[in-house]
C-alpha cells in the first residue's frame, strides 16, 4: 500500500515537473539570462545539479544497469592564451597610461585570475572534479542495486586529460561510498571511434567555408557592439593594436568561466545586462550551428553521434542477454553529448529552428550542455524474472521523454525504445552515406 502511494506521488510529481518545464520554456530565455548572468556562459555554465525528484519504477521492477555518457566537468578556458591575450592588452594600455579607473580594476582582477589559471588552460578545475563526484554519488544512492554483488563496471574516457580526470573523480565518488567496487579505467585511442567521433564531412561543414557562415556573421554584426565597453576601459585606443570586438569576446569568455574556478573574482559588472545577453545569443547560435540540430546541416552534425548511440544499444543488449548488472561509464565532450541528445530525440534537446532570431526559443545551450552534462539510461528488470525490460532516460540527472508511446512514461520497454533508437542510428547512417557521395 505504501509503495503504491509513493508511486502515485512520484508519477504526479513527474507530471508536475513536466508541466513546469513546459511553462518555464514559455518564459523568455532573455529573462533567464538577465536573471542569472552565469547562464550567459552557455556551455561554460557550471553544472546546476538535478531536480528534486525522479520517477519511481513500476512495482516489481529493480534497476540492474546504467549506460552513461558524461561531458568533462568545469574547466579553465581552453588555452593559456585565452587569458594572456586579454591580459596583454591591459598591460600595454597600462604602460601607456591609457587605462580608465575601471580598466585598472579589470587589470588587477585579471592578475588574480592568472595566478590560478597559469599553465592550466583546458584542464579540469577543482569544481569539475567535485561535480563528477557528486553525480557518481547520486547515481549509486538512487540505484544501489546496480552496484551490488560484484557489479561489472567499466569506465572509459577520451584521450584529453580533463576527460580522464573527470572519469577518475567519478570513480572516486563511487568508491568513496562502496570501496569494494572494481572499476577498470581506460583513456586510450581504442575507444575514440565512439567516445569522440566526427565525420570529415561534418568537420568541413564546421569550417569557415561552411554554408552557415554568412548567416552567422550577419547575426554577430547585428548583435555585438563593443564601443561602450572599450570606451569604459581605455581612455584611447588609437595607439593600441586592439580589435574591439575581439577584446569584448575575450573578456566575455574570462567572465563566464569564473564560475568554474576557485578565485572569487567577477567581471560581469564590466558588461551591461543587454551586452551580456547579446553575447550569449551569438554564442548560442554558434554552438547550435556547430554541434546540434540546426536545420541547414540536414542532420549531418547530429549524425556524428551515430557510433556512440550504436555502442549504447550494443552494450545494453550485452548486459541483458548475459544477465549481468553494473554500469558503462563514458566520458567525453560537449561536441559529443549535444548531438547524442538530439539524435535520441529527448524532449527539449532536439529543437529545430532556422531563424537566428528564434533559435533561443527552440534550443538554449546552458539548458542542454552545461559543464559536466550527462546522459544516463537506467535499465530495470522484473524481480520475479518474467516481463519486459524497462528503461528510462535522464539528461543532467533529470527525467526526459522519448517521442514514442508509453503508458508508463518516462519508462519505456527496451523493445520499443531500442526499435526507435536503432531507427535513429540507421537514419544517421543514411545521412552519412549521402554526405560521402
Amino acid at each position: 500500500m505504501l509503495r503504491n502511494i509513493r508511486k502515485y506521488i512520484a508519477v504526479a510529481t513527474f507530471a508536475l515537473s513536466l508541466s513546469y518545464a513546459f511553462s518555464a520554456s514559455a518564459l523568455s530565455v532573455k529573462d533567464e539570462v538577465l536573471g542569472n548572468p552565469e547562464k550567459a556562459g552557455g556551455v561554460y555554465y557550471a553544472y546546476p545539479g538535478p531536480a528534486d525528484s525522479l520517477a519511481v519504477a513500476p512495482d516489481g521492477y529493480e534497476p540492474f544497469y546504467i549506460s552513461h555518457y558524461g561531458r568533462h566537468g568545469s574547466r579553465y578556458l581552453i588555452s593559456d592564451e585565452d587569458y594572456t591575450r586579454v591580459l596583454s592588452h591591459f598591460l600595454k594600455a597600462d604602460s601607456l597610461g591609457l587605462l580608465t579607473d575601471a580598466g585598472q580594476d579589470v587589470l588587477m582582477r585579471l592578475w588574480e585570475v592568472w595566478k590560478e589559471a597559469d599553465g592550466r588552460g583546458g584542464e579540469l578545475t577543482p569544481l569539475g572534479a567535485r561535480q563528477h563526484k557528486g553525480i557518481a554519488r547520486r547515481m549509486l544512492q538512487n540505484y544501489p542495486a546496480v552496484f551490488r554483488d560484484s557489479a561489472e563496471i567499466t569506465a572509459r574516457s577520451t584521450q584529453v586529460m580533463r576527460c580522464a580526470h573527470s572519469m577518475m573523480a567519478f570513480c572516486e565518488g563511487l568508491k568513496e561510498l562502496d570501496p569494494s567496487l572494481v572499476i577498470p579505467k581506460e583513456s586510450s585511442k581504442r575507444w575514440m571511434s565512439h567516445l569522440c567521433w566526427w565525420t570529415p564531412q561534418a568537420a568541413e561543414w564546421n569550417s569557415d567555408r561552411g554554408p552557415w557562415k554568412e548567416t552567422y556573421d550577419t547575426f554577430e554584426k547585428e548583435n555585438i557592439n563593443p564601443d561602450r565597453l572599450v570606451g569604459s576601459l581605455f581612455t584611447a585606443t588609437e595607439t593600441l593594436p586592439l580589435n574591439p570586438a575581439e577584446l569584448m569576446w575575450g573578456l566575455y569568455w574570462v567572465a563566464v568561466d569564473m564560475q568554474n574556478m576557485e578565485t572569487p573574482v567577477s567581471f560581469f559588472y564590466v558588461f551591461t545586462p543587454e551586452e551580456l545577453y547579446a553575447l550569449w545569443r551569438v554564442n548560442n547560435l554558434s554552438f547550435y550551428i556547430h554541434n546540434a540540430s540546426y536545420p541547414m546541416s540536414q542532420g549531418l552534425i547530429v549524425a556524428n553521434a551515430r557510433n556512440l548511440l550504436d555502442n549504447i544499444i550494443l552494450t545494453a543488449d550485452e548486459y541483458i542477454a548475459e544477465g549481468k548488472h553494473g554500469a558503462t561509464l563514458r566520458f567525453g565532450h560537449d561536441g559529443n553529448i549535444t548531438p547524442l541528445a538530439a539524435l535520441m530525440k529527448f524532449n527539449g534537446f532536439c529543437g529545430e529552428e532556422s531563424d537566428p532570431e528564434k533559435v533561443e526559443e527552440a534550443w538554449a545551450n546552458f539548458k542542454v550542455t552545461p559543464m559536466a552534462s550527462n546522459m544516463q539510461a537506467v535499465f530495470f528488470r522484473p524481480v520475479a524474472g518474467e516481463g519486459d525490460i524497462l528503461v528510462k532516460f535522464m539528461m543532467n540527472e533529470n527525467d526526459v521523454m522519448l517521442p514514442i508511446e508509453s503508458s508508463i512514461a518516462p519508462f519505456y520497454t527496451w523493445t520499443a525504445a531500442r526499435e526507435f533508437l536503432k531507427s535513429q542510428a540507421d537514419d544517421a547512417t543514411a545521412i552519412i552515406v549521402r554526405s560521402q557521395q
